[in-house]
């Protein structure tokens, strides 16, 4: 993949080191159900009709942020997302506590109406945010712009690929502490939480 295809139009900054996404995946439990698109339902997504800026107010309401993840029938990793990750009460309940997700199909043909005000389908949506990777989890602000961004130009931050636990949930965890704001990079952010971890013990679980 030639990573200068994913990244164009969208600033470096938003994007997760590309080495990172081989990771070794611990040995989950059992996966959300599998809806008839092919993609796994977990029973606290939310389903909306797509408006990202009422979605973004939504969320708001509920003192949440926005979340979008791409998926499609058959991925692997998106697979493991749900079995490994989601299915692990620290990472879903920190997730339901803070966000509100909503699950769009790489390849699917519900309406999604972007933040510029384009009324797209899901896969013309992926097309036009550059989005190659499933999953990919797009983080979005607090509030609606109103200078015509697009939602993947909108976004504070994005996660393609596929991830291992403390990578995973750290994301959420800088996103929702708006580490993006501040001089912190997630790498760093992620080092420092990773080393708190290994004092405490708790890595390899």
């Amino acid at each position: 993949m030639n990573m200068r295809h994913l990244l164009r139009g969208v600033p470096l900054a938003k994007y997760l080191v590309a080495g990172l996404l081989l990771v070794a995946w611990p040995q989950g439990s059992e996966a959300a159900p599998v809806g008839e698109d092919g993609l796994h339902k977990q029973d606290w997504f939310s389903i909306t009709f797509r408006d990202i800026a009422d979605d973004i107010a939504a969320a708001r309401d509920e003192n949440k942020r926005l979340v979008m993840i791409f998926e499609q029938r058959g991925c692997i990793y998106c697979a493991k997302m749900h079995t490994d990750l989601l299915s692990d009460p620290e990472v879903s309940d920190y997730i339901k506590e803070n966000f509100k997700v909503v699950q769009y199909n790489m390849f699917g043909d519900e309406e999604v109406i972007d933040l510029d005000g384009d009324v797209l389908s899901e896969k013309t949506a992926a097309r036009k945010w550059g989005y190659v990777f499933t999953p990919t989890i797009v983080f979005l602000p607090e509030e609606a712009p109103e200078d015509g961004k697009s939602a993947a130009e909108a976004a504070v931050a994005t996660m393609p690929g596929a991830f291992g636990k403390w990578t995973f949930l750290n994301m959420f965890r800088w996103v929702n502490e708006k580490g993006y704001e501040t001089d912190e990079h997630f790498q760093k952010y992620h080092a420092r939480i990773i080393r708190q971890l290994q004092e405490e013990g708790r890595l390899g679980q």
